[in-house]
């Protein structure tokens, strides 16, 4: 057979050479380059605010959004591998965890100035043994969320301020709400409630450098007690999360008079809730044993991984993204509080009344103990919790065993800590 044209090897060849020929007049983007991992909603928000940042500094951002559900062990899976990013979001509870295996680089002195105009709680959470290690990006606690109306019917024009006035006021409500309501919801598979409950005391949540549990001590197991009562007096429904098909439309029925959440909560009420319902419901702060209460500082924070081969570059987008004007135009895009303070007096986020209520709260929040081993102990806290409410334990036997399974969990800190010299 004759062939008049070139063979698939030759005709491959002149594809390979055509494509190479073209690639070399493409030209090159030399600019320095940063990978950026951002987690849920910011991780496709934040691509809209980098434009400048680029057009500023010549700094071309990659970002991969990761999901919120993986994110913590892919940053572990990373590090291991030796492929992090150069700067990404990372959960406030994550700080201590990764300054331990020496992932984090600490703030340089050039950027300490970007620690200030900040809430004192977000930064001491991000500051470990007088370094701070990330820096705060936004902001969250939880107070409470408010059915107005229901409160009025029961002769409550604000929230309370205290436990015990807090608690007659639920009695009010529910009997306001009517028959098969509730006051509060607290549902029994989340950690948080009695967590914000356990920050009111004097009393730490660990000792001895954070080697041993403290639950059993007098504030936290008054607190314990506070929690079971609700549920033992019929104010809160003893159910998960999971029993409660949708809590927009539960707490515009009246199922419930008040929610613990958080900032990203906003949105949904003015999204979810039925129109005649909206202008029945507000934000007001947590209550404590003797007036207004503390609350775990939450968030995210922006972090520089100690392996980024340009730490330059990287500093100065934490230093863009940390700019109260940025931050203010990241709250319209996400609604998320910006961490610095000064942020807070544009008007999209001043104007908003619901807002309020969370700075007055960041302000008292109270940085949770810095054991890289929390997450696993606020789940056993969780779990002897349950039990309690369920019978199983008094808050005083609870307390006593939500210590030994913590000092379970801490063994290993006390074994490093005594070779230290530090037990």
């Amino acid at each position: 057979m004759i062939r008049t044209g070139p063979d698939r090897r030759h005709a491959l060849g002149l594809i390979g050479a055509g494509a190479a020929a073209l690639s070399g007049c493409a030209p090159r983007d030399h600019r320095p380059t940063l990978q950026f991992w951002a987690m849920g909603n910011e991780g496709s928000a934040v691509p809209k605010i980098l434009p400048e940042f680029e057009a500023q500094t010549g700094v071309r951002v990659v970002v991969q959004p990761q999901p919120w559900t993986s994110a913590h062990q892919k940053l572990l899976t990373a590090y291991a591998g030796d492929s992090l990013p150069d700067v990404s979001q990372i959960g406030a509870t994550w700080i201590s965890e990764l300054t331990a295996i020496g992932a984090l680089s600490p703030t340089p002195a050039e950027a300490a100035d970007l620690l200030t105009d900040q809430f004192p709680a977000v930064l001491d959470t991000a500051n470990i043994d007088g370094r701070s290690m990330a820096t705060p990006w936004y902001v969250d606690t939880r107070l409470i969320y408010c059915r107005t109306d229901i409160m009025a019917r029961a002769g409550y024009d604000a929230m309370p301020t205290d436990w015990a006035e807090w608690k007659r006021s639920m009695h009010a409500v529910k009997r306001a709400a009517g028959p098969g309501n509730y006051a509060i919801l607290l549902p029994v598979n989340e950690f948080e409630q009695l967590l914000t409950f356990g920050l009111q005391g004097a009393d730490p949540l660990l000792r001895d450098h954070d080697s041993r549990g403290n639950f059993s001590s007098p504030s936290f197991v008054a607190a314990l007690a506070f929690y079971k009562s609700l549920f033992d007096e019929g104010l809160a429904p003893l159910a998960s999360s999971t029993q409660i098909s949708n809590v927009w439309t539960e707490f515009g029925r009246g199922y419930f008079t008040y929610y613990f959440s958080g900032p990203w909560t906003i949105g949904d009420m003015k999204t979810r809730l039925d129109p005649a319902i909206q202008p029945h419901w507000t934000t007001a702060g947590v209550p404590g044993p003797d007036g207004p209460g503390a609350s775990a500082p939450g968030g995210s924070a922006l972090a520089v991984f100690k392996s980024s081969r340009n730490p330059e570059a990287a500093w100065k987008l934490i230093r863009y993204l940390s700019d109260p004007v940025v931050q203010a135009r990241f709250n319209v895009l996400t609604g998320d509080l910006p961490s610095r303070t000064s942020a807070w007096n544009a008007p999209a986020v001043a104007s908003d009344p619901y807002i309020a209520a969370f700075k007055g709260q960041l302000a008292r929040a109270k940085a949770l103990p810095k054991a890289p081993e929390w997450e696993r102990i606020s789940a056993e806290m969780q779990i002897v919790a349950e039990r309690m409410v369920r019978g199983e334990y008094t808050p005083e036997s609870a307390g006593r065993e939500i210590d030994r399974r913590v000092d379970r969990i801490l063994e290993k800190r006390r074994w490093i800590l005594d070779r230290e010299g530090r037990a």
